[in-house]
């Protein structure tokens, strides 16, 4: 379904290991979320002004946050496309993990705001002036914001990036948020009953839980998180098939970003082979690693006597 704004805005857009390409996406993504929710939020400015509902106001602030919140993930992938440099040998990948935090923490915010002005409803709770416009506007940003989900969670999975995920659960905050407004402003009409208080102490709270879930996510590969079994085990599988390969061991992956994986392993060979022959064999699964997994890995020859009943 979004295949079509790919192939318009980003070159090459199906190489997805390369650096430039990925922060094609994120530049796309961002400047999509920033068009969006200034639109929403200057619309729902002009219903609450003329409904009186403070509810639709802090809905229209939350589409400004959310509006930010493209602006750092634009900044992000903008300074982990810089290349590497003296300071930085490693690149500055990281720093769309660095983005994907910031807009966790946002979201966090927004939840604990929400909860409070829906404590202060459920204190002191104010009539609002029912108006179709309102429910109309509504709607129009309950199906923006499902398909902004839709878009950075494919977009997110498509180039791995922590950042658009995070991105795309709060879209799908959003539209969680905006439903509970756009139903209580229906029950209050049909039954004057207001229950816009106690819908946003139960939307805040599940916005500050899923909040919580992405700081996790998006913390654990800064702090150094265990890498997946399955690519340690693809990885080895994919060492063990070269000839004159006995063992391998002592894996060590470190990841400096989405893109910028390093590691090292010890493989051990024949000693009897010859050297310039396993030098070769050890370049070829360096060469070969980069190509399939993109892991800059260094390979450690360590010789093994096979043909000497003393060594154990």
């Amino acid at each position: 379904m979004f295949t079509w704004l790919y192939r318009c805005f980003i070159k090459d857009y199906q190489n997805t290991q390369k650096q430039q390409v990925r922060a094609a996406y994120g530049k796309l993504s961002g400047v999509v979320g920033i068009v969006a929710n200034v639109a929403l939020a200057a619309a729902k400015f002009l219903t609450a002004a003329w409904s009186g509902s403070l509810a639709v106001a802090a809905d229209a602030i939350n589409n400004l946050s959310d509006a930010s919140s493209s602006v750092v993930s634009l900044v992000g992938f903008r300074m982990a496309s810089k290349p590497a440099d003296e300071e930085h040998p490693y690149g500055h990948a990281r720093s769309e993990y660095l983005s994907g935090l910031i807009v966790s923490v946002l979201i966090i915010v927004v939840g604990v705001e929400l909860l409070r002005g829906s404590i202060e409803k459920v204190l002191f709770p104010t009539s609002v002036q029912f108006r179709w416009a309102t429910v109309a506007v509504l709607a129009v940003s309950i199906l923006v914001k499902w398909w902004l989900a839709a878009f950075n969670r494919a977009t997110g999975r498509l180039i791995a990036s922590e950042t658009l995920i995070a991105t795309a659960a709060d879209s799908r905050n959003d539209v969680i948020a905006t439903s509970a407004v756009l139903l209580s402003s229906l029950i209050a009409h049909y039954t004057g009953l207001y229950l816009d208080g106690w819908m946003g102490i139960a939307v805040a709270a599940f916005i500050i839980a899923s909040g919580i879930d992405l700081v996790k996510d998006t913390l654990d590969p800064l702090l150094g998180s265990a890498p997946d079994p399955q690519l340690v085990q693809d990885i080895e599988e994919h060492i063990a098939r070269y000839p004159g390969i006995i063992n391998s061991h002592d894996l060590l992956l470190h990841d400096y970003g989405p893109g910028r994986r390093f590691g090292s392993v010890h493989v051990e060979m024949d000693a009897d082979i010859d050297a310039l022959d396993s030098h070769h064999i050890i370049d070829n699964i360096e060469r070969d690693a980069l190509t399939k997994f993109n892991l800059h890995l260094v390979v450690h020859l360590d010789p093994v006597v096979t043909d000497d009943d003393t060594v154990g």
